[in-house]
């Protein structure tokens, strides 16, 4: 395992809520400047989008340990 999948993994369901709302927010953000132009670093789209994936996985996983 990654670090970022290690460190996702030791945050509460709460904390992911936060961290997938923050990302979320962030990737519009994002990608509205790339909309006009104002985005240098176009590699941060795939990185907020695998981030999102990342925390959507350990929600899910999560879940499901606390509902067996």
């Amino acid at each position: 395992m990654s670090k970022k999948t290690n460190s996702i993994n030791e945050l509460s369901p709460a904390e992911i809520a936060v961290k997938l709302n923050e990302t979320r927010e962030k990737l519009l953000h994002l990608r509205l400047r790339k909309q006009t132009g104002q985005v240098e670093k176009t590699s941060e789209l795939r990185t907020l989008r695998k981030d999102i994936a990342r925390l959507e996985t350990a929600r899910t996983a999560k879940n499901k340990k606390a509902a067996a």
